[in-house]
């Protein structure tokens, strides 16, 4: 969790592209909007990023195991870079070649690397949609003691004119919609950088 944590914080490097077209939050130093950077960028998705990859396993029990040097070389896992790669790269080009809001990019982007990370890793399948599915309640819950604490917060904060102006709870759909999204991928993280697999899954 932690390693993984640790990882996950330098997507916070990212904040540059969604401030101010996606929201513009206040900061430590009003950094965000100063430089598009912020601290509270990185804290957030180290504790995102450790959540959604240990989630399953702390509700299910489930343990890991390493893959055999066979399992390493079925034909599935001559894709595993290009798996690993493919949510950059695809993000990347979304912003380069679209005019779609960075949020909507990133969901297209973690939603086909989570379909390429399934494709290379079928066993991994049950984890990663019930992992999306838990990781977008918590993050709900998340958003709702937000918006109990501060109402009018997302209005205030975030660019609600260029989304789709969807709220459900107060809550910005493409919120809910990029939990599912992260939690599909991002569970899956861990098995594929260290070649691990849940036991009992073949």
């Amino acid at each position: 969790m932690f390693v993984v944590s640790l990882w996950t914080s330098l997507l916070g490097l990212t904040e540059p592209l969604f401030v101010p077209e996606y929201w513009a939050p206040p900061s430590l130093f009003n950094l965000a909007l100063r430089t598009g950077f912020d601290i509270e960028s990185l804290i957030f998705s180290f504790g995102i990023g450790g959540i959604a990859v240990i989630l399953y396993e702390q509700i299910f029990q489930d343990r890991h195991t390493a893959m055999s040097s066979v399992e390493r070389h079925f034909p599935r896992h001559k894709f595993h870079i290009w798996t690993i790669l493919s949510t950059p790269a695809i993000l990347v080009i979304l912003l380069i070649a679209t005019n779609l809001n960075p949020l909507h990019s990133a969901v297209i982007a973690l939603i086909i690397g989570g379909l390429a990370a399934w494709y290379c890793r079928p066993d991994l399948k049950k984890k990663m949609i019930i992992s999306a599915f838990i990781f977008s309640a918590l993050y709900f819950f998340y958003f709702l003691t937000l918006i109990a604490i501060s109402p009018n917060f997302v209005e205030r904060v975030w660019n609600l004119k260029a989304l789709s102006g969807i709220l459900i709870i107060g809550i910005p759909a493409e919120e809910l919609i990029f939990a599912f999204s992260f939690g599909f991928l991002w569970s899956s993280i861990y098995e594929h950088f260290k070649w691990r697999k849940i036991k009992g899954n073949h």
